[in-house]
């Protein structure tokens, strides 16, 4: 189902700072789409931002917003916890999805809205920024040329120091969960943006990981609590594996190691060349790409074409605008049917949630897993 030649209509899911300073931006530089109504249960937030960005609708629950019958696609930026639930409705009501990640937890709820989706038609999309951003793409453009060759090797990682500081405040965690017991954090909240990029790069899947996990400042302010708390969360994670098409790679992530945002580094290496990607904001530029290959063995500095950015867009502006611009531009090209395909889908997410919970299971069961799960019977 394409809105081919006409303007696309969004409905907003979901008031917080993610929404301001990211996904809005990105559709008010999109003259192909227009914001028709956001909503948020705390309807001031909703209320701002809709004055600011010139949305005309705004509603404090998401059945309100889904009634509309003139909204084309719905754009989640709540919680992650509410994430699949209102995905499910909005697909169910006939509208293409834009989903924060994770869709759900478990990748088995992901794959069904995926399948819901494609019964009805709809493009989905994850809110995978990084893969969108402009050096990323180029990265990916030279590879797809062939620049590295085979693909050999992948190291990934994204960390900075978000979480460094134990007065910071943890958001979106269990405070009441069982603190005997070490949970999922940056393996999930940071490790999936650098898993999908794995993918992207190498071309194919991780087959096989092994990984472990570690909880390094335990006391911490909780902001659900306002008080500071035992929170035996994983802040900072590493596992190696073996790719379905032969190479292999590791990924490292945490919350809790000097740097600064957003923390992603990708390295591919192949027959004939390297490539490094970082995006991290430094001295004013939030990104930058080099490139080495056996004859020139020293890494250098490759700009990024002009064609790769957004509208106005350049290395000196804020990643998270940049980035994401990018990504609502590829999402209205794919409902338009502007562009083929529908890159980063809730099918990519499902699979970087399958390696979520694969590492998670090679944690508790200190030993390799295989992945896809159905197939490891030690489970």
């Amino acid at each position: 189902m394409t809105v081919k030649d006409s303007v696309v209509r969004v409905g907003v899911l979901g008031a917080g700072a993610w929404a301001e300073f990211a996904h809005l931006p990105g559709y008010a530089r999109d003259p192909r789409c227009k914001v028709m109504a956001i909503a948020d249960p705390v309807i001031e937030r909703a209320r701002a931002l809709a004055e600011r960005f010139a949305i005309p609708h705004v509603y404090d629950s998401h059945e309100a917003l889904l009634a509309r019958p003139d909204l084309d696609a719905v754009d989640i930026c709540t919680p992650s916890a509410t994430h699949f639930s209102l995905s499910w409705a909005a697909l169910e009501a006939g509208r293409h999805v834009l989903c924060e990640k994770p869709v759900a937890y478990d990748y088995q709820d992901t794959l069904r809205a995926a399948a819901l989706a494609r019964s009805k038609g709809l493009k989905t999309k994850l809110g995978f920024t990084f893969r969108y951003a402009p050096a990323m793409r180029y990265m990916k453009a030279l590879i797809d040329e062939g620049f590295i060759g085979e693909p050999y090797i992948f190291n990934g990682y994204e960390q900075n120091s978000q979480w460094l500081d134990p007065q910071t405040p943890l958001r979106q965690v269990d405070h009441e969960a069982d603190q005997s017991i070490l949970h999922v954090s940056s393996l999930e909240g940071y490790g999936a943006p650098i898993m999908d990029i794995g993918h992207l790069c190498m071309g194919s899947r991780f087959a096989q990981v092994v990984g472990t996990m570690k909880n390094f400042v335990p006391e911490r302010m909780v902001r659900a609590t306002g008080t500071m708390m035992r929170m035996n969360i994983d802040d900072g994670d590493i596992f190696i594996g073996e790719f379905a098409n032969g190479g292999i790679g590791s990924i490292q992530t945490s919350f809790v190691t000097v740097g600064n945002y957003p923390g992603i580094e990708a390295r591919v290496y192949g027959s004939k060349g390297a490539l490094i990607c970082r995006l991290v904001e430094e001295r004013g530029i939030c990104e930058s790409l080099k490139a080495a290959t056996k004859d020139a063995v020293e890494f250098e500095p490759l700009e990024v074409p002009q064609r790769f950015y957004p509208t106005g867009g350049s290395a000196r502006e804020s990643w998270r605008s940049l980035f994401y611009a990018n990504l609502t531009h590829s999402f209205i090209s794919e409902i338009r049917g502007d562009v083929e395909g529908n890159e980063g889908n809730f099918e990519d997410g499902a699979h970087v949630q399958e390696l979520i919970n694969a590492v998670e299971r090679s944690f508790r069961q200190r030993r390799w897993v295989n992945i896809p799960l159905a197939g490891d019977r030690t489970a």
